[in-house]
């Protein structure tokens, strides 16, 4: 008889192993399971529990259970949560919502106050509540414009919410005969997809094998008839989204809307300021249920289950990256203007400025085990976005000629590369050219005049997107407008309007009342002197004339729409010959996207955006002097006061 040897220690460990592989299994089919349908859920999808759900609605006959409103779905995980703290939170909330929903249907069966709602249901309009209007989800926020007299005094409820913007669930309407002007914050602009889909090598994070799905090594799921990610622009203004097949590398589809963190400020130093105040939290949970739900419809159009999805990759500025992460934004805002990843990375506590977690740990339906990659950081204010950006255009400072980026938005991001060097700087432009700080101006939504020319007798002849009637001005309209007030003489080199006695106001225009004001111009110089700043003390830097660049890109949903003569002619582009621009489209989307099909290119990102030498504009001596020349409605210097060494 053949005598077994006793176990070993290494035998015991693969045992233990073995055992322990069995039981997480176990729970991660059930965590499925938990997550497909919530058990409490009927079969005729009612509910059972007999405890208080915001998705319960109530029943159409007395005595029948309420029904399930929610799509099944739902990670009930942090439901049964078994802290007694969270426990507790999550109960008194919901006696909370009960009493509220109870208060509201005893109001509205003596009294059924009209709503914003109300109204924007008349109109059509669509408003996202996944709350079921109880004011729980905050996701029916709206910006009104005219008539907030005619409206209830703000809610509890409302408290984060600056003046001039409201719940449309919570404000009743006072005055049935008053004319109140509103629109929501979430609305879809004209959608900018990159001008450049090369073909690429497929090497996905997430892939096949046979009929599982892997990643880093390790299998994480059975094949559940498909394989998909997001790429993700996450912009001050605009978010674009990208639905990208993993398999083939095609786009399944490209979505847009307006960043509904708007409530929080027009650029990013306010929205920081507002996220280090009482209401943390607001804005990442606004954008957030914005592109949770954007994510849905596409989902829902196209026929994809949301467990499909395996991978996010989020490129945006370094503060909106953050907001949308958790994280505290709050050094961004200070010197040395860091993100909390970046002083980790350089305090050497981490390797990289790049961020990643679970989906669902965001509040994002998806696969369980989908991940959210934030792509790394280049410096301070010049985000994940301008990282995209070097993929897309593969800028690098080996290239033997001279390339410049200039992505313009709300933080403008402009990067010079070639000849051994990568020279990198953000330019805190400020909303004035997207639809801020200007009376008339808009982002580029129907309606908006996007393209301005001379008329007859001094007037404007002028193009809406769209062909609508006009509501407002975009970017590009504005700078044709200051373009062309600078060549008619109508307007001097400071901004000064000339206009027949006047110097306050010139009518765009004259049926609608679009006008441009002196106040108008005042924001429009600023934001188009810092561009210039940044512009020139890079080519200084870098000890070029602004003649010496090979290829000036232009990046982003604005720049892409300028008239390039226009803009040079006011300053805002550097004076380089037209044949040499190119209008590159949505560089951030495109550069989220390569990393999200090809994991080696996010491994070239890593080491790229080391390289990147970072020039503090304000720390500049003569930085000052010149934002106040840049000021000046005309071109560039075409060389840049000299080289530094």
């Amino acid at each position: 008889m053949t005598r077994v040897p006793p176990p070993t220690k290494k035998d015991y460990q693969r045992r233990l192993d073995d055992i322990a592989g069995l039981f997480t299994e176990i729970v991660d089919r059930a965590q499925d399971q938990i997550r497909e349908r919530c058990p409490y859920r009927t079969a005729e999808d009612r509910c059972s529990a007999k405890f208080g759900c915001a998705n319960r609605r109530p029943a159409e006959v007395d005595g029948e259970a309420g029904l399930c409103a929610h799509d099944g779905t739902f990670d009930f995980q942090s439901a049964w949560d078994s802290r007694p703290g969270s426990y507790d939170k999550a109960k008194r909330r919901i006696g909370e919502v009960r009493r509220q929903a109870a208060d509201r249907r005893a109001e509205a069966a003596t009294d059924p106050a009209e709503t914003l709602f109300d109204r924007a249901d008349e109109r059509g309009l669509k408003l996202a509540s996944s709350c079921g209007r109880l004011a729980s989800c905050h996701e029916c926020i709206v910006q009104v414009d005219e008539g907030r007299a005619a409206l209830s005094p703000p809610t509890e409820a409302e408290e984060f919410l600056p003046e001039g913007y409201r719940l449309a669930c919570q404000a009743e309407v006072l005055d049935a005969d008053a004319r109140i002007a509103f629109e929501p914050l979430i609305r879809t602009p004209r959608i900018l997809e990159a001008s450049d889909r090369r073909s690429l090598p497929l090497n996905p994070r997430t892939s096949y094998r046979g009929d599982e799905v892997w990643r880093d090594g390790k299998r994480i799921d059975d094949d559940r008839g498909g394989l998909y990610g997001l790429a993700v622009d996450l912009g001050t203004t605009t978010v674009v989204a990208e639905l990208v097949d993993l398999e083939t590398g095609e786009a399944v589809a490209v979505a847009s809307f307006e960043n509904p963190q708007r409530f929080g400020g027009s650029d990013v130093m306010h929205r920081i300021s507002y996220d280090g105040g009482p209401f943390n939290g607001e804005l990442r949970k606004a954008v957030v249920n914005a592109l949770k739900r954007e994510l849905e419809d596409l989902c829902q159009r196209f026929k994809i289950h949301r467990r499909q999805l395996y991978e996010i990759v989020v490129a945006g500025n370094s503060t909106m990256r953050d907001l949308l992460f958790g994280l505290d934004v709050q050094p961004i805002g200070q010197t040395p203007y860091k993100s909390t990843t970046e002083l980790e990375f350089l305090d050497g506590s981490r390797d990289s400025t790049a961020v990643e977690t679970l989906a669902r740990r965001l509040g994002i339906g998806a696969n369980p085990r989908c991940l959210v990659q934030g792509l790394p950081l280049v410096a301070s204010h010049v985000g994940a976005d301008a990282a995209a950006s070097l993929l897309a255009l593969d800028l690098s400072p080996d290239a033997e000629k001279v390339s410049m980026l200039v992505d313009i938005g709300t933080n403008t991001e402009i990067v010079l590369a070639g000849r051994g060097r990568m020279l990198v700087a953000s330019c805190p432009a400020g909303p004035a050219f997207e639809g801020g700080l200007v009376d008339y101006g808009m982002a580029a939504y129907d309606g908006a005049i996007e393209r301005v020319g001379a008329g007859s007798e001094g007037s404007f002849a002028w193009r809406t997107i769209g062909g609508r009637p006009p509501v407002g001005i975009c970017g590009s309209g504005l700078i044709d407008l200051l373009a062309l007030l600078r060549r008619q003489g109508r307007m001097d080199e400071i901004g000064r309007l000339l206009e027949r006695g006047r110097n306050t106001m010139v009518t765009v225009a004259p049926v609608e009342g679009i006008t441009l004001s002196a106040r108008d111009i005042s924001h429009l110089a600023q934001a188009k002197a810092a561009s210039q700043a940044g512009q020139l003390i890079l080519l200084r830097r870098f000890g070029i004339a602004a003649g010496d660049i090979d290829r000036l890109y232009l990046a982003g949903g604005f720049a892409n729409r300028i008239d390039i003569t226009n803009a040079v002619d006011i300053g805002l582009l550097a004076p380089v010959p037209a044949d040499r621009v190119v209008k590159a489209g949505n560089t951030a989307l495109q550069g989220a996207r390569e990393a999200l099909l090809d994991q080696r290119r996010r491994g070239d990102l890593e080491k790229l955006v080391r390289r990147a030498e970072h020039v503090e504009l304000e720390r500049e001596a003569d930085f000052f002097d010149i934002f106040v020349e840049g000021c000046q409605f005309k071109p560039m210097p075409a060389a840049a006061g000299g080289a530094d060494a």
